[in-house]
């Protein structure tokens, strides 16, 4: 039961919205699919990373660190709203109409930076989150059953979120890239660029302005 317990919060939490899911789904109206999936590969990494340091300790030293901790708040809130600001900077720019025609997994991704770019954006996001040292340490305890082996139980319970949240996000960037046709319409694109620049730059400010 605790198993399935644990399967079902991770899947509460990956249905919540937050920094991890602006990032991504940015990533897949900007560039398509592929792009989306690198992004959601690189908020991965970071999560099991972060996962790792619960299980060893490491992720507690940060958190003991008052100047760690604010140093990577900070990071993290500039990482979102330059993200933010990109965005708005590129609705701004965006020309009144394009060619209608082009794919939506088309050169656009190699424009951004291409796959290492929204890997890298994916892991830097998730990285410079202290909220996911706090949310490791605190969440995957309280499922290891008693008379478990706690690092394997740690590591099997980080692998097995890391699974959840891949399965969520790829059926998000299945049904936005499903989307494909509508959302690659300039106005709409355009449209796009503002919410979710918007959306990030206010999480930005907010990372920064929340009291640990």
């Amino acid at each position: 039961m605790i198993w399935l317990a644990f399967v079902g919060s991770c899947f509460l939490l990956a249905m919540i919205p937050g920094v991890s899911t602006a990032v991504i789904l940015r990533q897949t109206l900007r560039a398509g699919r592929s792009s989306g999936v690198a992004a959601l590969l690189g908020n991965e990494t970071g999560i099991f990373l972060w996962a790792m340091a619960a299980v060893f300790g490491l992720s507690a030293l940060v958190l003991a660190s008052q100047v760690a901790y604010g140093a990577m708040k900070a990071v993290g809130a500039a990482l979102l709203v330059v993200i933010g600001v990109q965005s708005l900077w590129k609705a701004r720019r965006a020309p009144a109409a394009h060619d209608a025609s082009m794919p939506y997994d088309g050169d656009e991704a190699r424009t951004t930076g291409g796959w290492r770019r929204s890997y890298g954006m994916g892991l830097a996001t998730c990285g410079a989150n202290p909220k996911a040292a706090v949310f490791a340490m605190s969440f995957l305890p309280q499922f290891v059953p008693q008379g478990a082996h706690v690092p394997l139980t740690l590591t099997l319970l980080a692998v097995i979120w890391v699974a959840v949240d891949v399965i969520w996000y790829v059926g998000v960037i299945w049904l936005v890239g499903r989307a494909g046709a509508v959302l690659g319409r300039p106005a709409v694109r355009r449209r796009m660029e503002q919410v979710s620049g918007t959306i990030l730059v206010a999480l930005g400010v907010r990372v920064a302005l929340e009291a640990r």
